[in-house]
């Protein structure tokens, strides 16, 4: 298991693990963000990570968060 923010552009991971606090668990799992959800990472540069969850929904998170987002590359 590895962090998302890990992840370069074009890989694809399924989450695993969520290691935060209630709120920010259920603030992402509002986002689709919850385990066996598939993710690719679609940029990398500078600022938020775009992540493209499940093939359809693209959503901005910090890298922050995206440390305590763990996925097993696909």
């Amino acid at each position: 298991m590895i962090p998302l923010s890990f992840l370069m552009p074009g890989e694809k991971g399924v989450v695993v693990e969520i290691k935060g606090g209630r709120g920010l668990v259920r603030r992402l799992y509002g986002m689709g963000l919850y385990p066996s959800a598939v993710v690719e990472v679609v940029s990398h540069g500078f600022g938020p990570l775009l992540v493209r969850v499940n093939g359809t929904t693209t959503i901005a998170i910090g890298r922050g968060i995206g440390m305590k987002i763990m996925v097993r590359r696909v």
